[in-house]
This record gives C-alpha cells, structure tokens and sequence, in this order.
C-alpha cells in the first residue's frame, strides 16, 4: 500500500501533460456540452490516474480560464452568457484594432510569407475536417499578428482573451462555419499586404463580428449530462502510453 501511495503521489509531468491535451483536445474538438461537470473521480478511473493528478490539470486549465472552477463544486465547461460573449468580442476587436494600426507600419516580406504559410494550415485543417487544429490555428494567427509588435503586454492579453473566446467557439459554434474564418483571416492579410490599416481594422472588426454572431448560445440552462467515458474513448490507453 506504501508502495502505491509513493507511486500516486510521484511527480510525472509526461502524463500531466497527457492527461491535459487529452481534456483540452476534447474542448476544442466541441465533445464537450456547457455546463458539463468535470467530476475528479470518473476521470481518474478513465485515464487511470490519481485524483490528485486529475485535479492539477483541471486547475491548470481553471488558470487558463478554460474552465470555471466553482468552489465547493469543481470544475465544469463554461457556460457564458450573451453578455460575456459580447465583451470579449468588443475587447478582441478594439484590441486587434490598436495591433493592426501599429502592424501596417512595419510589414515586410517576412511577416507575409509567415501569415500567408499560417492561412494554407488553416484551410488545410478545415478541409480535413480537424476541428481542434482549426479553432487552435484559428487564434494563432491572431497571436501572429501580435506577437510581431514583440510587446509581451498586449501578447499577455490576447492569449487571455483567446483562452476563453476559443472555448466559446468550440462549444457554440457550428464546426461547418470553420472555413469561413480562414477566408476572413486572408481578407486581413490582403489588406495588410496593399498598407490599407482602414481596410484591414474593417475586415479584422466583421471577422469578430460574425465569429461572435456564428455562436449558438444554449437557452435551456439545465446541466447536461454527459457519458464522460463516451467522450474520452480511447484516450486512456494514449495517456498510459505516452506516460509510460
């Protein structure tokens, strides 16, 4: 008993991070409904891990704002409501708007080939239907318009807004609408590429509005109930082996 409790308690950051793609891959495939429960002890006994282990990635992911944890409650998938939607919407599309306006000073040829390299990921993504890789590629390119400021600030604050706007697209959103947001996204980089900032704030502020106007909020405000072990199918063999 000794034995297996030093075996629990011993730190193993190759299944942590296992464990974690494995909940955040569901996420961001849209598995998982608003609202659901992520109960500590049903997903310990599917990936075959420690409740605690389990725990540490769900408050990883809490920190991340990618999930709510509730206390005395634990954690569940967020259930935002209209009003959370719209502010973080506004907020990507007043902070985009600032990026763009200091982005279309320093365009080169580089930055070009890297955003025009990004969009042909993104539609291959969408074509091959993986919707996680086109909701992550999909915030990618928004963090490679940023990052090209080199201002960790404002890269600071769109990967908070992008933690939890990426769920809301995953849960809310209908996975057909994918490639409409990869031609979106080129609309700006056209713009960038002729120096227009009016044109390119314009597009970047309808891609947000119609990225917000896609999602398809619940009205029954019940929490569903999900099969977790349905969900996570054959995902703890993958932990186990990756860990091991």
């Amino acid at each position: 008993m000794a034995k297996r409790a030093q075996r629990i308690g011993k730190a193993n950051p190759a299944e942590d991070e296992a464990v974690y793609q494995a909940i955040l891959r569901a996420l961001l495939d849209g598995k998982l409904k608003a609202g659901t429960k992520l109960a500590e002890t049903p997903l310990a006994a599917i990936f075959g891990v420690s409740r605690e282990r389990i725990r540490k990635v769900l408050h990883r992911l809490g920190a991340e704002r990618r999930l709510e944890m509730i206390p005395n409650r634990g954690a569940r998938v967020p259930r935002p409501t209209l009003a959370d939607v719209r502010r973080v919407y506004e907020a990507h599309r007043v902070l985009e708007a600032g990026v763009l306006s200091q982005l279309v000073l320093r365009m080169d040829e580089v930055l070009l080939a890297r955003l025009d390299a990004h969009l042909a990921e993104e539609r291959a993504a969408a074509q091959r239907g993986d919707r996680a890789a086109s909701v992550r590629l999909s915030g990618a390119f928004h963090v490679h318009l940023v990052d090209a400021l080199g201002n960790p600030e404002l890269s600071r604050m769109l990967g908070d807004l992008l933690s939890r706007s990426s769920v809301m697209v995953s849960v809310y959103e209908p996975a057909a609408q994918s490639i409409c947001a990869v031609d979106e996204h080129g609309a700006i980089v056209a713009a960038l590429r002729d120096r227009d900032l009016m044109r390119a704030i314009a597009v970047s502020r309808e891609h947000f509005l119609h990225v917000e106007g896609r999602l398809r909020l619940e009205a029954d405000e019940a929490t569903p109930s999900q099969d977790l072990a349905a969900v996570f199918a054959g995902r703890r063999l993958r932990v186990r082996a990756r860990s091991a």
